[in-house]
């Protein structure tokens, strides 16, 4: 239930309808816009069918939420969730790009890459300590060795870390050095791991399963802020079709449909869509143009020796060219980078 106070409601009328949910046990969702306050009444629905909201002093209008999920509903806050990360806004005009290799290999390595991409004016620096490969026998990581790498950099460079997080056991851990903290497409129903992040106080990326339809994708995104955290930003990275030409199928329809239906941010990650270094940029730029607020790349300065997604990802080079084109079309689009 959606409760909407009036522009000329007092503070009292907005704390007595707070203390009366509570009191019956019930969760209350605030969110204050330039004219008028919403609050999401959640819990049992029975209870709220019968209380009489509207009779409360300030109440303008009560409407039922619809959609199964609520708290990421755009019915629950019409208002843009903009995302602060240490002075960088994800959400907001500007397209953030978060770049880097996929997977953490050595301090050298990283540094290099890392080097390459302030040019380009990347805050961001992802990399993967924690790998989820489909082989066992495929590299799976540094572990903690490869979150002191990525925090190494950012202690030189100043840029902000973006790291995968698959084991609710390892969460106090990688909390400890990432900025932004990932939950992969295999783990997109991993309810554990999402009620874990939940009651963390980061914010995280998280990625459309392989198979998600649109809906269990804003479900997941829903036991993440029933938790308590807010900060969720959502990335789609394609999904699994009968197409072979590219290593997934990116649903560039599912950008402006969740700005549509959600008020979270909307990141694309056209390396796993695509899964070719060739196609990168073209998808990158589409997704701007579909309304996306970032990008997530994965670049490296020697792809042919990566130990993990080296045909999809950026040299340098490339990768610079590519956002220098996506300035563009952001510009296009009334945004900049």
């Amino acid at each position: 239930m959606i409760i909407v106070l009036g522009p000329d409601h007092q503070e009292e009328d907005l704390q007595r309808i707070i203390r009366r949910l509570e009191d019956l046990g019930l969760r209350a969702h605030i969110s204050k816009g330039e004219h008028r306050t919403i609050v999401g009444a959640i819990g049992d629905e029975r209870i709220l069918n019968e209380l009489p909201v509207e009779s409360f002093p300030g109440v303008e209008s009560v409407l039922p939420i619809l959609k199964p999920y609520k708290l990421v509903s755009r019915e629950m806050k019409p208002d843009d969730t903009v995302i602060q990360v240490n002075g960088s806004a994800i959400g907001g005009p500007q397209i953030q790009v978060m770049a880097g290799p996929c997977a953490v290999e050595s301090r050298e390595v990283l540094e290099e890459i890392a080097d390459a991409l302030v040019p380009s004016g990347v805050h961001f620096l992802r990399g993967g300590a924690f790998k989820p490969r489909t082989s066992p026998y495929a590299f799976q990581g540094w572990g903690e060795k490869g979150l002191k790498y990525l925090a190494a950099v950012r202690e030189r460079l100043g840029m902000m870390i973006v790291t995968e997080l698959m084991d609710p056991r390892d969460t106090v851990l990688v909390c400890k050095y990432a900025d932004i903290i990932q939950i992969g497409t295999r783990n997109m129903q991993n309810f554990r791991l999402l009620t874990e992040v939940g009651n963390i106080d980061k914010p995280v990326i998280l990625k459309r399963g392989l198979c998600a339809t649109i809906k269990e994708f804003l479900m997941s995104a829903e036991y993440i802020m029933a938790q308590g955290n807010e900060k969720v930003i959502l990335c789609e990275r394609g999904i699994r079709t009968f197409e072979t030409e590219t290593r997934n199928t990116l649903d560039i329809s599912a950008v402006p449909l969740l700005k549509k239906l959600t008020h979270l941010p909307v990141i694309v990650d056209p390396s796993h869509a695509v899964g070719r270094a060739d196609l990168v940029s073209a998808v990158s730029k589409a997704a701007i143009a579909a309304g996306a607020d970032g990008l997530l790349v994965e670049v490296h300065v020697r792809p042919e020796e990566a130990m993990s997604d080296g045909p999809q990802s950026l040299r340098p080079a490339a990768f610079k060219t590519m956002v220098e084109e996506c300035r563009r079309v952001a510009e296009a689009v009334g945004r900049s980078m």
